[in-house]
């Protein structure tokens, strides 16, 4: 007589918790973070690469609470995921925003804010220079594996933050917190190209002065502009020792988020 397989409803909801619980979690990190969560990938290869990263890590994953699927307790889990993914991708994307927001402050500084582009990750349009300084930290995030280190977080975030745990109200102000940090952080990466070009305008200011004939609004934007190009390659030079130090400030934000040593 052949056998006959009983599941309980009890066994199907630990099933379907252990595997789409933690694939809330994935996808909003994926749909939020950059690089992947920019309009350049299409919202089917994220969920793909959601289900792959899912379907990965789901075995070595830390047992998941019983769900039932017409429960409250249900959407709360659900919600709560969908929070602690967005939680870590939107702190990701300040750290690639403080590049934009420098690229903006050199950009109207050097003359340049009237030139700007449409962002293919946005869909919005933004300054040359800090459409340059996106790609800039893009392929230098990359290169040095930093996608693989949040991927790594985000596997360790089941662990240090586990599924029903609930969320602290201080990481959120925690992430609010660090819109300052964003400003300070864009500030200081074109500090010394910001200085130089206040003394050209300060140069330039006593020009005029002392040769009123000399028509500044001829000579000044142009040669001002060129500086400005000349002083961004001269400080390019440095840009890794700038990267570095941010980069590690954000990576190491991601691992406090989700308490992880």
């Amino acid at each position: 007589m052949p056998t006959v397989l009983a599941l309980t409803d009890a066994q199907i909801s630990t099933w379907v918790a252990s595997f789409m619980l933690p694939l809330f979690r994935v996808a909003a990190v994926l749909m939020t973070m950059p690089i992947f969560g920019t309009t350049l990938v299409s919202t089917r290869i994220r969920l793909y690469f959601s289900l792959a990263i899912t379907v990965v890590i789901a075995p070595s994953l830390p047992p998941m609470p019983e769900v039932h699927a017409l429960d409250l307790s249900a959407l709360l889990l659900i919600a709560e995921q969908i929070i602690i993914g967005a939680m870590l991708g939107l702190s990701l994307q300040l750290f690639f925003q403080s590049f934009v927001v420098a690229g903006q402050i050199l950009s109207i500084q050097m003359g340049m804010g009237f030139a700007s582009m449409v962002d293919p990750t946005n869909g919005v349009s933004v300054a040359v220079i800090g459409q340059f300084f996106t790609m800039l930290v893009t392929l230098l995030f990359l290169a040095m594996n930093g996608h693989l280190v949040v991927f790594e977080v985000l596997v360790e975030s089941f662990t240090t933050l586990p599924v029903g745990s609930g969320i602290d109200p201080g990481q959120l102000w925690e992430v609010v917190g660090r819109v300052g940090w964003l400003l300070g952080a864009g500030l200081l990466l074109v500090l010394p190209a910001i200085t130089a070009l206040l003394v050209v305008s300060v140069a330039f200011g006593v020009m005029t002065r002392a040769a009123p004939q000399l028509n500044m609004f001829s000579i000044g934007i142009p040669l001002t502009l060129v500086l400005g190009m000349v002083i961004m390659w001269i400080t390019l030079g440095d840009i890794l020792n700038q990267f570095q130090p941010l980069a590690v400030n954000a990576l190491q934000l991601l691992r406090s988020l989700v308490k992880a040593p």
